[in-house]
């Protein structure tokens, strides 16, 4: 029985107790009733309230469990970024990722634009402009991630040891460009476990552009070039407050 029930359930009784009080409860009884009346009032004013504020403390412990696990989303994508600037692809290996962080160094690079002199023939000689990238040095990976919790950054925050999923695919970008692509996800039930299921069941259903879309939180995609997350920008803005 949903709130509204129970409140139409419990505004009747009261109805008929009053009736009751009314036309058959002899005078020195009715204390009784007045009792029971102050009772069922009490439990009408707090089902009321719980009805009201159970979805705003739902939504203020949903927001919170999110941002931790949007962290460790934020330090993986961030890892596959590291990993494909220096071997050409993602992965799913976790270990693997964890190594190289710990392991791989970055080539730094600096491009020059030089001018060249070029023969056209019959004695026409141009300048050209030609751009010469050389590898200056090498820094580690690790870098990036100082401060960073990345060798526990597989484990789902508030859950019983579950790991991200991870996928890679690839997409043609345009006609004979195949590009690679990775997913990381976890199911928003096993996040939100022990909370009220009812409201649970509408957040898996979410659609709105403030809220966290579908049935997981994820980053990345399958079938498209992207390494955004499926979160609204709200919980970026930690990250937007660190650059200014």
């Amino acid at each position: 029985m949903g709130l509204l029930g129970m409140i139409l359930a419990a505004v009747l009784v009261a109805i008929l107790l009053a009736i009751v009080i009314v036309k058959y409860l002899p005078l020195k009884l009715r204390w009784i009733a007045s009792i029971l009346l102050l009772v069922l009032s009490v439990f009408l004013v707090y089902k009321i309230y719980y009805g009201i504020m159970q979805p705003i403390i739902f939504n203020k412990n949903k927001v919170t469990k999110y941002a931790k696990v949007i962290e460790k989303l934020k330090i993986i994508r961030d890892a596959e970024v590291k990993y494909l600037e220096v071997t050409g692809n993602y992965t799913k290996d976790k270990s693997g990722l964890i190594k190289f962080i710990d392991t791989a160094k970055l080539a730094l690079t600096e491009t020059k634009t030089i001018v060249e002199k070029e023969n056209r023939g019959g004695g026409i000689i141009i300048d050209v402009e030609r751009r010469k990238t050389d590898t200056i040095g090498y820094e580690a990976v690790a870098k990036y991630f100082e401060g960073r919790n990345y060798n526990d950054m597989f484990k789902v925050p508030g859950t019983d040891g579950k790991e991200f999923e991870i996928e890679v695919g690839t997409v043609e970008k345009v006609q004979g460009l195949v590009v690679p692509t990775f997913l990381v996800k976890t199911e928003k039930s096993g996040i939100l476990k022990g909370m009220d299921k009812s409201l649970i069941k509408q957040e898996l259903e979410a659609i709105a552009t403030d809220q966290i879309k579908g049935e997981y939180v994820s980053v990345g995609s399958l079938e498209e070039v992207s390494t955004g997350g499926n979160w609204p920008p709200s919980y970026d803005k930690n990250d937007s407050d660190k650059k200014e």
